[in-house]
């Protein structure tokens, strides 16, 4: 990735900030991205103490013309984006029948939509450029029905099917477009589903009575065991890799 510019979304914490720190430790200049505009700062600075060369911009994915500005101000002050990750996401938890408009609609906002914006505004730069990669982080939630997670897997999944397609209409101009899917992750997201410090535990052990197995792995991942999963397929070692979908669950979803 040496010399490469990559612009990651959500890159303030969790899997985001992981990403931003591998890809920026393997050579790439990186465009750190997210709503709170405190955090990324802090985070850019972290990771430029570290030696790295990120840089951070607060932008908000659910707006279009936010997205589009975003994207020229990185292109004009660093260049190229050669890569793109999606990692932006947020959580409503809930019963379906339960879920509120406002739950429903910011999640898609985020989740979906935000993928949309910003992998169009990526893409449409790419394209006159006949080369790029995109990964859109989504979740294993996508093809796993999960209770009180109806929002969060409906939109995994819309991302995770415009990504596909996304990727089949460009993949005539030199453009990779692919998806990791995590399961459950040592992130904040994850902690804050749980009571206490039972997440790890929880996740680990399952649920039978929402008929939700356990990891057999008998571990969560790692924001970095994510990230090296973006990595590869952001890199030349998936050179003839597209529209795949790479679960990294620990075996929480059996394989299917």
């Amino acid at each position: 990735m040496q010399g490469t510019l990559a612009l990651v979304t959500g890159a303030a914490g969790g899997i985001g900030e992981a990403v931003a720190r591998l890809l920026a430790e393997r050579g790439a200049q990186v465009a750190a991205v997210d709503l709170d505009a405190g955090r990324i700062t802090a985070t850019a600075a972290k990771l430029r103490a570290d030696g790295l060369e990120v840089t951070g911009f607060a932008a908000d994915v659910t707006s279009s013309s936010a997205v589009e500005k975003l994207v020229d101000d990185v292109e004009t002050g660093l260049g190229p984006v050669r890569h793109l990750v999606n990692a932006a996401g947020v959580l409503r938890l809930g019963q379906a029948r339960a879920l509120s408009d406002q739950d429903w609609n910011a999640t898609f906002a985020v989740n979906a939509t935000g993928v949309f914006h910003v992998s169009r505004a990526v893409v449409n730069r790419m394209v006159p450029r006949g080369a790029g990669a995109i990964v859109t982080v989504a979740s294993n939630a996508a093809g796993t029905a999960r209770a009180e997670m109806a929002a969060y897997a409906a939109s995994k999944a819309a991302a995770t099917a415009f990504t596909k397609c996304l990727g089949l209409e460009v993949a005539h101009r030199g453009i990779r477009c692919n998806v990791v899917a995590p399961g459950s992750t040592d992130t904040p997201m994850l902690r804050g589903m749980h009571a206490g410090d039972t997440a790890a535990e929880a996740s680990i052990a399952g649920n039978p009575g929402q008929y939700r197995v356990g990891i057999p792995l008998g571990k969560v991942a790692r924001p970095e065991d994510i990230a090296r999963t973006v990595a590869f397929l952001l890199s030349e070692d998936a050179g003839h890799i597209t529209m795949h979908e790479l679960t990294v669950d620990g075996g929480a979803t059996l394989g299917v």
